[in-house]
């Protein structure tokens, strides 16, 4: 008998002429400006998609910042709603077993102020650093922490909850939910009385230049790039392809497909368009102008059905297999 044919892709691969990259001047200002502030800095805290946990850490970056361990680092998987408790156990082994000397790391919902992740930040922060060499910073009564991470990870929200837990104080940082919203590393933000605690925004880091493109995708689809630097279109296609690989067909539901799981995205959006009746005018080159399927709409409507949890809790490293 002969073996079923997968009917699905086993590798996503880009167009040829296009590239997952996005490294605004403000990044590279916001790499400088951090450099020359880490005198003054006390302990890193590390904010990252708990979606993506291996993937998009500006790592080389990171380890020169904490100086290879010499301060103290704490990594933070922020969106743990996103990713569901099931799942976190197997993201540890995963870090562990890839980053051996990540000792500290912390599972938050920033949308939750009652959240024990988003509690346990700055306990973990004041003990570390009272058991480091601070060198210069010895005689300093205050504890400066600084935030670091990719962009639309939820940076400046998790000081904002911080801020108001600690010091029932109204937000300090300007937040949204788009990338690239800090621009610059910030002034000081007061978070805690006793000891006193500070922390330092800073912008969103990717790395210059993003050689795998699986990764690209996976920091596009999470938000960590503008959605248009890379095209709706082709997040909706990679979520696709990823769902499929991963044998994840919650979506044929969700879209109501008639066919079941397919592998192509253009036959899915316009599909679900028709059903939604999501259309649009085009304007032909003679003139005429044509309804349409609306298959841009419907390419967001899916992006946001993953974004907001509704296709499941998904841990878009996970091996293949691995359920």
């Amino acid at each position: 008998m002969a073996a079923q044919l997968n009917p699905f892709r086993n590798a996503f691969r880009l167009p040829a002429t296009q590239r997952v990259n996005w490294f605004p001047g403000h990044m590279t200002k916001g790499m400088r400006q951090i450099q020359q502030k880490l005198r003054t800095v006390d302990c890193i805290v590390e904010i990252h998609d708990a979606r993506i946990p291996l993937a998009g850490r500006n790592s080389q970056f990171f380890d020169t910042i904490t100086g290879s361990g010499v301060k103290p680092h704490i990594l933070v998987l922020n969106k743990v709603d996103l990713l569901g408790a099931k799942q976190q156990r197997s993201v540890l082994q995963q870090l562990r077993s890839q980053q051996p000397g990540l000792k500290h790391i912390l599972f938050t919902n920033c949308k939750d102020q009652r959240n024990h992740g988003v509690l346990d930040i700055l306990p973990l922060a004041t003990r570390l650093v009272g058991e480091s060499s601070r060198f210069n910073r010895t005689q300093a009564a205050e504890h400066n922490i600084m935030i670091i991470g990719v962009p639309n990870v939820g940076k400046s929200s998790i000081i904002n909850v911080l801020r108001n837990v600690h010091l029932k104080k109204k937000s300090a940082a300007r937040v949204g939910a788009e990338a690239g919203i800090t621009r610059a590393v910030g002034e000081r933000i007061k978070i805690q009385e006793n000891p006193p605690v500070y922390m330092i925004d800073t912008p969103g880091i990717l790395q210059p230049s993003i050689k795998d493109d699986e990764m690209g995708m996976k920091l596009a689809l999470v938000g960590c790039l503008p959605d248009h630097i890379v095209g709706e279109d082709l997040i909706a296609d990679y979520l696709l392809y990823w769902l499929n690989r991963h044998r994840r067909y919650d979506y044929v539901e969700m879209l109501s497909l008639s066919s079941g799981p397919s592998d192509n995205i253009s036959a899915v959006l316009a599909e679900y368009a028709h059903r939604e009746e999501l259309f649009h005018k085009v304007k032909q080159y003679d003139g005429r102008v044509e309804v349409m399927t609306n298959l841009l709409a419907a390419a967001r409507k899916f992006i946001h059905f993953f974004r907001t949890g509704q296709l499941g809790n998904i841990n878009l490293d996970e091996p293949i297999g691995f359920r």
